[in-house]
């Protein structure tokens, strides 16, 4: 078996809220792999204590302050991880947000504002992190960029509303990434997980129901869990991945195959 192993590696992690985020588990697993990771958060005192706290189980991980709809302070985010490592080797977007009140509604009564901020801080921000990414990932080599999308994107789901369509843009923006960063050898993917309880996922309505159909109709017959989208992450990273780009790599126990 062919060991992953990211020593000497610099990987950033874009969207972990708490112990139950995809993120973190995707963190977690690129840390055992030997990664410096990079971690970047709202600059918000609660959730900057926690990911702090969370920080604990790392190996000297970095924190970097970043909200990805500034972009004065994604440039910043980006020019410590160069005057600190000089290079970028793997980027985790793991970024998803809609309003509140945009899931209390059918989908055609989505607002101007809400489809805006849906779609800018899920879809159109793995573009300049991307960008920013891409001279560091051309030090380090070439690279690897994976981004978490969900079924939604391709299937009418009831409640899930604008998300679904920021889900469906972020999948086109793999694409053309993978196909215009491709010659600089940075890989862009995407995973496509089942549901997992995480905090965000709980604001979907309906969100107990979604994890008892999934179980009921996937092929496996269960639930995904966290651990196995983190380490289907550090797969997709890795070198053992060096010939797969621009693909949507579905962990959900099968369910997205099933006719009935």
């Amino acid at each position: 078996m062919i060991p992953i192993d990211f020593s000497d590696r610099v990987a950033l992690i874009a969207g972990v809220a708490n112990k139950r985020s995809i993120a973190w588990s995707i963190a977690k697993a690129l840390d055992e792999a030997g990664a410096q990771i990079v971690l970047t958060h709202l600059d918000d005192e609660r959730i900057t204590q926690n990911i702090e706290k969370l920080a604990t189980q790392l190996t000297d991980p970095m924190l970097v302050p970043c909200d990805v709809t500034d972009d004065e302070q994604l440039q910043r985010a980006y020019e410590q991880i160069d005057e600190q490592f000089g290079q970028l080797d793997a980027l985790v977007h793991s970024v998803a947000f809609a309003p509140r009140e945009e899931f209390d509604h059918r989908f055609v009564e989505t607002t101007r504002g809400g489809f805006r901020t849906s779609l800018e801080v899920s879809a159109y921000s793995l573009l300049p992190m991307a960008r920013h990414a891409e001279p560091l990932m051309e030090k380090a080599g070439g690279g690897s960029i994976v981004a978490m999308t969900y079924l939604a994107a391709v299937r009418a789901t009831p409640t899930y509303n604008v998300m679904g369509t920021a889900k469906a843009a972020l999948e086109q923006i793999i694409r053309q990434l993978a196909y215009e960063l491709g010659p600089q050898a940075i890989r862009v993917n995407g995973i496509s997980a089942g549901p997992v309880s995480t905090l965000s996922a709980r604001g979907i309505p309906g969100f107990t129901d979604f994890l008892k159909q999934y179980e009921d109709r996937a092929a496996l017959k269960r639930n995904i869990t966290p651990e196995e989208v983190g380490q289907t992450g550090v797969f997709l990273l890795s070198d053992l991945a060096s010939g797969i780009t621009g693909e949507i790599l579905y962990v959900d126990a099968g369910y997205h195959m099933m006719a009935f």
